[in-house]
């Protein structure tokens, strides 16, 4: 995401550059216990630097499902809008987390590619430890889908309908499939601009 910073001649820009935080961008590549204590961090930086949006720009493969639990938990309790963006790829919890960009903010580059498929987990053990592990991972499934689903403005059940469409494979989606299905709302990358002037006024 392009950021842009215009500063008045007659300042110093040594000065402003010790007093100013410039406004902050939250990257998402990977999704586990490391990336959600990170998330957190660079979220509440941002917040901190008193900016009207908070951009999260994601490329990923996904990951981890409680993960993106935690980031999209921390979404959700913004006090501004999140503008979530996707120039290169969201597949699984990233597409997810793409999705649940505030109204309105959700930006993804023309050529790029959001994946949505089945949640998924690796279980070993017991015969019925299996059976109880797919049971619980297929209620989390559905619980996400029509939570985003939801955040989207469809039907619960829209994704999932979607997914089962789709034979339960990965489901590629262009940026103008994307956005035909209200996960994105621009197809464009949007971009920051910070202007610090002075105003001289005499009467």
């Amino acid at each position: 995401m392009k950021r842009t910073l215009k500063i008045d001649p007659r300042l110093s820009f040594d000065k402003i550059d010790e007093s100013f935080q410039p406004p902050a961008t939250v990257r998402v590549t990977k999704f586990d216990d490391e990336a959600v204590e990170d998330f957190e961090k660079e979220f509440n930086k941002a917040l901190n630097t008193g900016q009207p949006v908070i951009p999260i720009q994601i490329d990923s493969y996904g990951g981890a499902v409680y993960s993106l639990k935690g980031m999209i938990s921390v979404i959700e309790q913004s006090p501004v809008p999140v503008a979530t963006i996707c120039t290169t790829k969201a597949m699984s919890a990233g597409a997810v987390l793409f999705s649940f960009g505030t109204e309105g903010y959700r930006f993804i580059h023309p050529d790029a590619t959001l994946m949505i498929h089945d949640a998924s987990w690796w279980s070993d053990g017991k015969v019925e430890d299996i059976k109880v592990d797919a049971q619980h991972l297929d209620n989390e499934n559905k619980k996400m889908f029509r939570r985003m689903a939801k955040h989207l403005g469809h039907p619960q059940d829209y994704i999932l309908d979607l997914i089962k469409e789709h034979s339960h494979v990965d489901w590629f989606l262009t940026a103008k499939e994307a956005k035909r299905h209200r996960i994105a709302n621009h197809l464009r990358v949007p971009s920051f601009e910070v202007e610090i002037s002075v105003d001289i006024r005499f009467g």
